[in-house]
């Protein structure tokens, strides 16, 4: 399988990519009604894709005795072809993957099977394996559908991924893309030289730094490559911290494309917007607790705007850190500018009902 002309031109431009959440009703089961909302919020707001079955969506979605991990993937895909209809170029459809190598191609036949376009490859499952392991691992998937890596930060269940991974992983011919989320600037710059060293400029690269979202898409990023400089740039995002605030979120790519672009000097306007994003996403996130409320904070904001019903997970303990909603209401009255409360508030019914 490989990812369709257009499409990965659209993914190559950069894209704004919510990580989805999962709807859940008080007694902890699936609310299609709010899921099917949120996938309409989301492209209504602009975004270029969704991503399904990946850590904001809950993994354990694919414990047998919860069993939506199928079904949620079915929902999303339902209402990207819906949405499609209107549109010249087909959203962009990332379901995550999992597990040990078993596991992860059965993950990857369904994505294909439901017409998902590539897969965000998690490697948690593989903490203790060799790089030839790792490596070997990633092609095997990547024979079955278009492969997104994913540099998943430790403190949240991923590991350190040296240069040398990237640099390897970067030969696979059907990588399309890599998330870099290991909010580590080192490590970030280790998988754009290594892409760059590899001579791959049709792997886009994408945000999940939500630390540093807006500096990362304004960065060039150059290298020295056999006697030439070869500059490399993030052009997107994927994010968790994009499933609140969308539109908003939308508007600031399309910023910071038309500055680069335009080849401008990086105004302090942005400079101090890359503050704010971060000090919201220090919020959602719950950064002071170690980001244990992180899934709950973006069901909290999604809450407010009346895009969910609660806050619940399918774990009964993972809600907000003790402080984490006082924070939520400090950001919101600090930067009024970020949210897309209006924009929710007069099309959430039409998403509700629809």
């Amino acid at each position: 399988m490989r990812l369709p002309q257009d499409v990965g031109d659209a993914l190559r431009r950069g894209l704004a990519i919510p990580a989805h959440p999962l709807a859940l009703t008080a007694a902890r089961k699936l609310d299609e009604r709010r899921q099917r909302a949120l996938s309409r919020y989301y492209v209504a707001a602009g975004a270029g894709g969704l991503a399904v079955g990946v850590h904001t969506t809950q993994f354990a979605i694919r414990d047998p005795k919860v069993g939506l991990f199928c079904p949620v993937l079915e929902l999303a895909a339902e209402e990207l072809r819906r949405a499609d209809a209107g549109r010249s170029v087909p959203l962009l459809r990332i379901g995550g993957i999992c597990g040990v190598t078993d596991q992860a191609l059965r993950e990857a036949g369904l994505l294909a099977d439901l017409g998902y376009h590539a897969g965000l490859l998690s490697l948690a499952a593989l903490r203790e394996a060799g790089e030839d392991a790792l490596i070997a691992h990633c092609r095997a998937v990547a024979e079955t559908i278009p492969l997104i890596g994913f540099y998943l930060q430790p403190s949240v269940g991923g590991r350190v991924l040296p240069y040398s991974f990237w640099r390897r992983f970067a030969e696979i011919e059907n990588v399309v893309a890599i998330k870099i989320a290991p909010f580590n600037r080192y490590q970030t710059i280790d998988v754009l030289r290594a892409v760059a060293e590899a001579g791959r400029d049709d792997i886009a690269l994408y945000t999940g730094n939500d630390d540093n979202i807006v500096m990362d898409l304004l960065t060039p990023c150059r290298f020295a490559v056999n006697g030439q400089s070869v500059e490399r740039r993030i052009v997107g995002g994927l994010l968790g911290h994009w499933a609140a605030w969308t539109k908003t979120a939308v508007e600031l790519l399309e910023t910071c494309h038309g500055i680069v672009q335009r080849d401008e000097s990086i105004p302090a306007e942005m400079l101090r917007r890359s503050i704010e994003v971060t000090d919201c996403n220090a919020a959602f996130f719950d950064a002071a607790n170690g980001f244990v409320g992180c899934i709950a904070g973006i069901h909290e904001v999604l809450r407010r705007q009346g895009l969910l019903e609660g806050i619940w997970c399918l774990d009964p303990h993972e809600t907000l850190s003790p402080g984490q909603r006082e924070a939520i209401d400090r950001v919101y009255a600090a930067y009024p500018q970020l949210n897309d409360d209006a924009f929710v508030a007069d099309h959430r019914d039409a998403w509700l009902s629809g």
